[in-house]
């Protein structure tokens, strides 16, 4: 642009104007400056301007639109006098303009395309003070330091600024090379007070160097580190030159490529996992370090030389020393630790097939169903079934221990994802295996024991089912050609042995149960909880709180106290707990006299008795004294100091013992439970209430047990049939928050109903468990051995179950079943005969 030269005075402008709409910014009077026009209507405009005398109006659309009205327009613009047109090919056309002067548009003539307005030109309102000469000053000299460090300035912007000398054409020159918004533009060009306008110019020049110094300090940042990038580049390829004169690996990438290669080398692939890894291999070897891919690469071949694709070396074990480490880990669990057995026995006697089979065909690696003498599977898959507590997880340790495995845990409860079993595809940002392909990476050795706990509380959501995903993993049939979604692979998991733990099988889906070997840890009894406590838990609890065995001394009735009392679960984690407080509370009382003895003088020789403890101290000639030992002797009567009021007295034993009540037995994902019944009448219009939080299936047995009550009611005890139409009957559960549901109430409730009919008391110390039907048939149950332990728990003397549960009774142990008889029934009669007997 440049300086358009001082319009003669006696040049008339006209007072009506052909308008031009201007859609990027306004323009400045006194500015020389090509436009190019597109539009063609304002093309016409031009056409006919140029016929005439080569005046237009130049003025900026509010808001850009096709067609603009004079509306859309602002009211100030420019009058400039065309000076030269160039047609272009697209129809449209470039004009060089000689900007003149200010107008305000007064009236609308033509409001739309061609826009002709009315107009008065508008003159600077002069000042000519000290004051706007050293504006002047300052915008030539702020404009200077800008255009220095700006290369879009050109030389002749640069000579043009010098060179005027109207203090509002230097405003109008500046702010229309400044990259300032187009409002902000039109507002300074309304603005007819020359030192105002100076003034507005002047601050977007103070702005428009700040965001030159910042664009300058990210160039200087960029420059530098680009610098540094390139002597780290050429340092690079100099230790690059001497590596391989010197004949080293040049790169890291040449080292892990080395590294990979024999890795893969060694494993002697063959088939598909041969040629997969050879891709990959070449593929990363091809890579750029700096590329997207290399990493994504580098860790699936990383993954890969890291699983344990050959076959364990020959196992070696002794039975009898693996039945010592299981009876030395667990009390009891009889079932578990002879599956353990025959599973040892058959590997050993495998084995000795294997090695006399030597001329048999030999496991290569990465081929899928390679086997060693393997026509069948040599894993297994073993569900441990019980209540929290009993030991399930600590189990899975054990078996690893006895077998000379590695062990791997991991938990499924709450898993939703199946790519936690079979990983993510690489495909995915951050994709990794699953938690089976973890885990060999981690044990490094293809035949682990694998725990995978709470399997019964696995969930299922839009991502996918893990339950079903666990399918292929548990199935022998398939497992021996195992492919994870990241491995893509695949993999022989068949000598692996799995450990599945659950609470109960009712969440389990049924394909899934069908994989498994099911194996029931039933709870504890008191007496059975004595034996842990004595030989694992006390001993583990005093290592834990810091203590020596030979400080605190335990009674039997303690012990029993402390099962009774305060740990009466199926499992004995909360008599661990106990131990625990009563272990911590002792370390106080160790540590308080320990800090006692260090401020006082030693102690008296001899034995001193101290409440609830003794303290011994030993004196040998030429020793000083030593510091007394404290010695807890833990009876019956301090547990209470340490551990507060029972929680379970021997007075709340549940037992029915009044007319209408009666002892159920039920079986929870906690273990067994006993169950009160309680069921009085009042007068009303009849009819049957039930409260106590049944389901669905315990509603239906309360009320078949009413129907069979009233029926054996009336036909067999003669009580009137209006008694029932008079009466108004409630049977509650006791424990109303707690959820109840299931069939085997039936015989119970039914009982219960009786003993209200003739107000006569239950048999003492009798307990029940039994579907009942419509016909008086007492129908089969499960959960017998956990039914059993809950009711020894209770002091139960007798129950009644139904005939076709004596199958069950001989897996109960026989110190469960001590003291407790047992009343095989198959009609609801017999069960009468045995809770109410005649008088």
């Amino acid at each position: 642009m440049a300086e358009q030269s001082v319009v003669p005075i006696d040049q008339i402008l006209p007072h009506k104007l052909p308008l031009v709409a201007l859609m990027g910014r306004p323009i400045f009077p006194g500015i020389f400056t090509p436009i190019m026009i597109g539009n063609p209507p304002d093309v016409k405009v031009i056409d006919d301007a140029v016929s005439g005398d080569g005046l237009i109006g130049l003025v900026m659309l509010r808001n850009e639109t096709e067609n603009p009205l004079i509306t859309d327009l602002y009211q100030i613009g420019t009058v400039a006098k065309i000076v030269k047109k160039i047609n272009l090919p697209d129809g449209g056309v470039n004009i060089f303009i000689s900007t003149l002067k200010r107008f305000r548009i007064k009236k609308a003539l033509h409001p739309a395309f061609p826009i002709v307005a009315a107009v008065e030109y508008l003159d600077d309102e002069e000042d000519d003070t000290a004051e706007v000469k050293a504006l002047t000053r300052a915008l030539i000299a702020e404009m200077k330091q800008i255009s220095e460090n700006n290369p879009l300035f050109s030389e002749e912007m640069r000579l043009n600024m010098i060179n005027i000398d109207h203090p509002g054409k230097i405003a109008n020159f500046i702010a229309s090379i400044l990259n300032i918004d187009k409002g902000e533009q039109q507002k300074i060009l309304e603005m007819l007070n020359v030192r105002k306008r100076m003034e507005q110019v002047l601050v977007f020049i103070k702005k428009e160097q700040e965001l030159l110094r910042i664009q300058k300090r990210i160039q200087k940042e960029i420059n530098e580190k680009i610098e540094k990038s390139q002597r780290d580049y050429f340092l690079r390829e100099e230790l690059k030159a001497i590596k391989s004169e010197l004949g080293m690996t040049t790169d890291a990438k040449s080292s892990e490529y080395q590294h990979f290669k024999e890795k893969i080398d060694a494993f002697n692939f063959e088939g598909e996992v041969k040629e997969a890894v050879e891709q990959e291999l070449e593929k990363f070897n091809l890579m750029e370090p700096n590329s997207a891919e290399f990493t994504v690469t580098r860790n699936y071949l990383d993954m890969i030389v890291n699983l344990p694709w050959n076959d364990p070396p020959p196992e070696d074990f002794d039975l009898k020393s693996a039945r010592e480490i299981l009876e030395m880990d667990h009390y009891g669990l009889k079932d578990v630790k002879d599956r353990i057995a025959e599973y040892l026995a058959v590997r050993k006697l495998r084995n000795q097939g294997g090695r006399a089979a030597k001329s048999g065909p030999k496991n290569n690696p990465g081929k899928a169903g390679g086997r060693v003498f393997d026509k069948y599977p040599t894993g297994s898959i073993i569900c441990l079934l019980g209540p929290p507590g009993v030991g399930k997880t600590s189990v899975g340790r054990s078996i690893a221990r006895a077998l000379g495995k590695q062990f791997f845990r991991f938990s499924v409860g709450g898993m939703r994802d199946e790519a936690e079993i079979k990983g993510h595809r690489r495909t995915y940002i951050g994709a990794m295996p699953g938690k089976i392909i973890q885990g060999l990476k981690i044990t490094k050795t293809k035949d682990p024991v694998f725990l995978i706990d709470e399997i019964d509380k696995m969930g299922v959501s839009y991502q996918g089912d893990p339950a079903s995903a666990l399918l292929e993993v548990l199935d022998p049939e398939q497992n021996f050609s195992f492919r994870d979604h990241y491995l893509d692979l695949p993999f022989d998991i068949s000598r692996v042995f799995f450990i599945i733990t659950a609470n109960t099988l009712d969440t389990i889906p049924p394909p899934l149960m069908d994989r498994m070997e099911i194996i029931e840890l039933p709870g504890y009894i008191d007496t059975e909880k004595l034996e842990i406590a004595r030989r694992y838990l006390v001993p583990k609890s005093l290592a834990k709180n810091g203590l020596k065995r030979s400080q605190v001394k335990y009674t039997k009735d303690s012990l029993l106290h402390i099962a009774n009392g305060y740990a009466r679960e199926a499992g004995v984690r909360n008599f661990e707990k106990n131990l625990d407080k009563i272990h911590r509370k002792l370390a106080i009382q160790i540590v308080e006299a320990e800090e006692k003895a260090a401020q006082t003088a030693p102690a008296a020789e001899g034995t001193v008795k101290q409440s609830g403890q003794t303290v011994e101290t030993q004196v040998t000639a030429g020793e000083k004294k030593a510091e007394p030992v404290p010695v807890f002797a833990i009876d019956k009567k301090n547990i209470e100091i340490h551990l507060g009021k029972p929680l379970f007295l021997e007075d709340v034993i549940k037992r029915a013992d009044k007319p209408g009540m009666s002892l159920g037995l039920a079986w929870t994902s906690m273990g067994g439970d006993t169950l009160i019944i309680e069921a009085v009448a009042s007068p009303g219009k009849g009819g049957l209430t039930l409260t106590g939080k049944m389901g669905d299936t315990m509603k239906e047995s309360a009320s078949i047990a009413m129907t069979v009550a009233r029926k054996v009611g009336i036909e067999t005890y003669g009580v009137d049939p209006e008694w029932f139409e008079k009466n108004q009957i409630h049977l509650h559960i006791p424990e109303g928050a707690t959820p109840k549901d299931g069939p085997s109430a039936g015989i119970t409730m039914a009982t219960a109903l009786l003993s209200l009919l003739l107000g006569k008391n239950i048999r003492g110390h009798l307990a029940m468990t039994g579907e009942l039907s419509l016909t008086g048939q007492v129908l089969p149950i499960g959960g017998l051995k956990e039914k059993t332990i809950a009711a020894r728990r209770n002091k139960v003397q007798d129950i009644i179950i139904p005939k076709q549960n004596r199958r069950d009774l001989d897996d109960i142990p026989d110190h469960v079943k001590k003291s407790i008889t047992f009343h095989p029934v198959e009609l609801f009669y017999e069960v009468l005969d045995i809770a109410l007997p005649p008088d």
